[in-house]
């Protein structure tokens, strides 16, 4: 596997939403019901696959700013939509093409493997466990697990000492600007997806190491 990029990386960091898996509609379903209990205007799916991605916080300003709504709704829309997607983290979402695959190469190869996300740690958490894929994973980093978030390179850096792996060693997997963004300055090669949530972004114009269409081109069994 990863005769693609040219080395066999000693740890593999991956975003989640919008790399691994496709999770804007159970996101979108959730941040309905809590607009529903504040008795504000519904938002549709498009519109969330355009806010994803900076953790629950932002997503929640961008719905606040698309509706004209007083900004001093954020913590009460923010805690109904933590609660409702806690309950129901997984009625919708699923692995994009070739991460199962993936993710059994890397386990099979012994690469460890580092689940990077602006999501909160504990939604990730059920997500993966719904997935069936936490154990997976030997190291999670959620939005709220560091003082930073990416694009800052902390949650990387926080991986790679975990790991005791210097950046040019290991490999993030990512969709948007702020993986990106986020392994260019710890100094990580990075591959990017472009059917993730980047922000009505191409992921061209981002400037990653590569470009793949899927992760299943990174094993060696797959066609390019």
């Amino acid at each position: 596997m990863f005769s693609l990029i040219g080395f066999t990386p000693k740890l593999v960091m991956c975003d989640l939403d919008g790399t691994l898996v496709d999770s804007a509609a159970d996101i979108h379903h959730c941040l309905n019901l809590a607009l529903d209990d504040l008795g504000l205007a519904r938002v549709s799916q498009l519109q969330v696959r355009n806010w994803v991605g900076r953790g629950a916080s932002r997503l929640v300003y961008c719905v606040l700013e698309a509706g004209q709504h007083p900004a001093g709704l954020h913590d009460g829309l923010l805690a109904g939509f933590m609660r409702h997607y806690q309950q129901a983290v997984c009625q919708f979402s699923r692995f994009y093409e070739g991460v199962p695959e993936f993710l059994k190469a890397c386990r099979q190869a012994g690469i460890p493997l580092a689940c990077v996300t602006n999501k909160p740690y504990a939604p990730a958490k059920g997500l993966l466990e719904a997935l069936d894929c936490l154990d997976d994973f030997q190291l999670l980093v959620g939005g709220d697990t560091l003082p930073h978030k990416k694009p800052h390179p902390e949650p990387l850096q926080h991986c790679l000492r975990h790991f005791g792996t210097r950046p040019g060693e290991a490999l993030m997997l990512g969709d948007s600007r702020n993986d990106v963004e986020a392994a260019r300055a710890a100094g990580v090669p990075c591959v990017a997806l472009p059917y993730g949530y980047n922000h009505g972004e191409p992921i061209e114009a981002c400037e990653p190491t590569w470009i793949v269409p899927h992760l299943g081109v990174l094993l060696d069994r797959a066609p390019a």
